[in-house]
């Protein structure tokens, strides 16, 4: 299959949490954002002063005066879309780089109005807020604010309907929310996982690593397991665990191996022709694939000598005893280096674990 994708030895190899900002400082050529009356008056000055400002605005510590302001510009009620848009963009850019800076924004009132804006009808105005949104949760102290303020059902919504970086970005906002143990299942029941499975089938290159990631943690709440496979997640990830050009097999893997840890996600792997494509990967893919891919075999055997039939005429059984055998030598002499207490890791198996 010639895999290569990641080449670490956990899942943390396989995930990088999503960047800030990284849809860049500016819209596209064109948009209403970049025209040079964007820049005129309200918050952002004179046309010159107000680009130089958004230029240096993801590095200069800014004053509580000048965030208060920003945050006055998106709560005034005779605001218009355009002074918005500045004020949005400018505390997006604030808040990009500089964690004092997302903890003065948060401090002075600005996630409220943020996230009001997931909910506007204005595209450009909606996917600054999701950015801004994101930038701002990457400081762990301002998630539970975040979610307090209602954010969760409105970055669902602009995960469906947003723009394609809004809805790119809307999915790292909500990776990040679920980094909170308690709010998983909360963001499971909020309607997230179907649009994150839509993204990760549909979207591009770095939406379906963003959906990916974010169903990854979503997936540490067996609840949300179920809504995975509800969902049709199992057909999407086996076609990119069988595109090594995709650049996600692993990424994909670890997710399969989440969802197959409940009975509905075994069925849907073996009804969706998965067994195949792991024993592939068990025969061709890198050490990180082949651990993983067992890991998933072994799940989809338990409990199931139907399964297990079906994984031994693939032919998997000799590779599986292989694997086993190399990684119980492996132990046995990092036991003998004093840095490994276990002789055999958990997760390799004999043949008769499949056969039996």
């Amino acid at each position: 299959m010639g895999r290569s994708d990641c080449d670490g030895g956990d899942t943390s190899s396989a995930f990088s949490d999503c960047n800030s900002d990284r849809s860049g400082e500016f819209p596209s050529s064109g948009s209403p954002t970049t025209s040079s009356s964007s820049f005129g008056g309200g918050s952002g000055g004179g046309g010159d002063g107000g680009l130089h400002r958004l230029l240096v605005s993801g590095a200069v510590d800014y004053s509580h005066e000048v965030v208060r302001r920003l945050i006055s510009d998106l709560e005034s009620p005779s605001a218009t879309v355009e002074s918005q848009r500045r004020a949005a963009m400018e505390l997006r850019l604030l808040a990009k780089h500089n964690p004092e800076n997302r903890l003065r924004i948060a401090a002075a009132g600005a996630v409220f109005p943020l996230v009001a804006l997931l909910s506007h009808p204005d595209p450009q105005l909606q996917e600054h807020g999701v950015t801004a949104v994101l930038n701002l949760s990457l400081c762990d102290e301002n998630k539970t604010l975040i979610a307090a303020a209602g954010a969760i059902r409105p970055l669902v919504r602009a995960l469906s309907t947003g723009t394609p970086v809004a809805r790119e970005n809307a999915a790292c906002a909500l990776l990040r929310l679920a980094q909170l143990d308690d709010l998983r299942t909360a963001i499971g029941r909020s309607g997230a996982i179907p649009p994150l499975v839509a993204l990760l089938e549909s979207g591009g290159p770095r939406g379906k690593k963003d959906a990916a990631t974010a169903l990854f943690s979503l997936l540490a709440s067996r609840e949300n397991k179920a809504r995975a496979v509800e969902a049709g997640i199992v057909r999407p990830l086996l076609d990119l665990m069988a595109d090594p050009d995709s650049g996600m097999v692993d990424k994909a893997a670890y997710v399969l191996n989440a969802v197959v840890e409940v009975a509905e996600g075994r069925a849907a792997a073996v009804e969706e022709n998965g067994i195949p494509v792991l024993v592939e990967m068990v025969e061709e893919g890198t050490p990180q694939q082949k651990e993983i891919a067992v890991r998933s075999l072994l799940q989809i055997c338990k409990e199931s000598p139907i399964y297990r039939k079906m994984v031994a005429h693939e032919g998997a059984v000799p590779s599986l005893v292989a694997l086993s055998q190399s990684a119980t030598k492996k132990s046995k002499e990092k036991e003998k280096e004093g840095r490994y207490h276990h002789a055999t890791p958990r997760g390799w198996v004999t043949s008769k674990d499949v056969l039996t």
